[in-house]
């Protein structure tokens, strides 16, 4: 089940969603396309703020600089924080915070057991 639009800006804004959406939700967090979707949420409001930089009399290469001294500490903070973040969304939402590295592990695993298939040591 998908959010309403009013849910989904809600929790975009940190809301918590009904617990009958807790698979869309795990999705949006830990599903393929979450990191990208994270970084576009966290950033995409800034942009139109950072844009009245080029409003600042003087050469253009001015506003761009300011603009890109907040908007790069910005996309570094976020991209630091970014699994803080993602489990604090999926413990408020009553789901397992290790779904995060759910991924990571079974890429691992599977690693292991192809090269354990190439060097003979799995049947």
């Amino acid at each position: 089940m998908k959010p309403n639009p009013w849910q989904y800006v809600g929790y975009q804004f940190g809301r918590v969603l009904p617990p009958s959406m807790r698979d869309w939700v795990e999705k949006d967090l830990v599903g393929n396309g979450a990191q990208a979707r994270y970084l576009i949420r966290f950033t995409l409001p800034v942009i139109p703020l950072l844009c009245l930089f080029l409003l600042v009399p003087g050469p253009l290469w001015i506003g761009l600089a300011m603009m890109a001294l907040l908007f790069i500490p910005l996309v570094y903070f976020a991209i630091a924080l970014m699994n803080v973040y993602r489990r604090h969304r999926l413990l408020v939402h009553d789901l397992d915070p290790q779904l995060l590295n759910a991924n990571t592990q079974r890429k691992i695993d599977r690693t292991r057991e192809e090269y354990e298939r190439r060097h003979g040591r799995l049947d």
